[in-house]
């Protein structure tokens, strides 16, 4: 959106078939977000459609609550369904390619152009690509690194699907753990009539290959009581499914030549709560710095100076599955009786709520 206003021209390969309306919760937190959605233009409009945050009610087997968690322990300061940030973005980037149901295939640079294959579509030429393409980046196994060498798995998988509401679910997340699984359940922010089901848990495999997903949800689940048995059923004919292992990404440098990395292709960190707010205050800053300078190798290095250090701030400490699924009893039930103990509580939010101090965005 920012090239596209500045005069580049933008063309976006999705490999979705169409734009997604389904997908989670996500959260802006801290000034450095809210700063470059304000300077974007976006501010006002995110916060018109809004969701607010969630109470957190964790149950036993029995429906029975245990503890409840504010709000502000899972979200930040701004919080509205994915669809609807990629929806506004859509449509501010008006001349905007895109082209969906796609994928490249090879990349060869030149001295003043890449070379682009694409799955489907003819090889085009363009001045520079862009790898915001996820945890599991195509453009950085290209050219950069393989995955095994970029990604360290955490030892748990994450998984959510939609599932008709036959609970009556309102505002509330309800959440069940068995010792290194959680299970949870919410009503979909847009649409009461449908559910939102959250699978997290301890996996000594980091890779489940799409048809395994249900029969290892089964396998992991197998015997857990509360509506999990329901949530299992219902998988096979979800219509908005993430399945994905809880790792990190460092990749030692995020720009080769024209090529360069964006988002969680560079940095990613699954279960963060910060990745969709790092994503676009690097996008802010990269779009400011080619605007800036004709000199693309330049640009890419002052990018990669001024948000590496905020990345690695947003990565740092312990993966919060740790928090959401102990594996063991023992690390279960302290976790209870910390969460559920008002002190316990108080300390904690503290120490999870402070967002990590955002790069300096007028840099001259």
């Amino acid at each position: 959106m920012l090239l596209a206003r500045a005069g580049f021209d933008v063309t976006v390969v999705e490999i979705a078939p169409a734009r997604r309306t389904g997908g989670y919760a996500i959260d802006f937190s801290g000034p450095a977000h809210l700063t470059v959605l304000d300077r974007m233009g976006l501010l006002p409009d995110l916060r018109a459609r809004a969701t607010g945050g969630r109470t957190s009610r964790f149950v036993d087997e029995t429906g029975r609550t245990l503890f409840t968690l504010p709000p502000e322990f899972t979200g930040g300061d701004l919080e509205l369904p994915r669809a609807e940030l990629s929806e506004l973005l859509h449509d501010r980037g008006s001349t905007v390619e895109y082209r969906y149901g796609d994928t490249i295939t090879a990349l060869h640079q030149t001295a003043g152009s890449v070379r682009v294959s694409f799955r489907d579509a003819p090889d085009q030429s363009f001045d520079l690509v862009i790898g915001a393409d996820g945890m599991h980046s195509v453009v950085r196994g290209l050219a950069f690194a393989p995955e095994e060498e970029c990604v360290t798995y955490l030892g748990y998988q994450v998984a959510g699907w939609d599932l008709p509401n036959a609970w009556d679910l309102k505002g509330e997340i309800h959440l069940h753990n068995r010792p290194g699984t959680l299970a949870g359940l919410s009503a979909a922010a847009r649409n009461p009539a449908r559910a939102d089901a959250y699978a997290l848990f301890a996996d000594p495999s980091p890779h489940v290959g799409r048809a395994d997903r249900h029969r290892r949800l089964e396998q992991v689940y197998a015997g857990q009581g509360w509506e999990v048995p329901t949530m299992l059923a219902a998988f096979p004919e979800a219509t908005d499914v993430y399945f994905d292992q809880v790792a990190r990404v460092a990749v030692p440098t995020w720009s080769t030549g024209r090529i360069a990395l964006l988002g969680d292709a560079a940095c990613g960190a699954t279960l963060s709560g910060t990745g969709t707010g790092l994503a676009v205050v690097a996008a802010y800053v990269l779009a400011r710095e080619l605007t800036r300078t004709p000199d693309h190798a330049q640009a890419f290095a002052r990018y990669e100076q001024i948000i590496r250090p905020y990345a690695a701030r947003t990565q740092g400490g312990s993966s919060p599955a740790e928090l959401l699924a102990p594996a063991g009893r023992l690390r279960l039930r302290l976790r209870d009786l910390i969460l559920g103990n008002r002190v316990g509580r108080a300390l904690a939010l503290r120490a999870g709520g402070k967002a990590a101090p955002g790069p300096d965005l007028d840099d001259q």
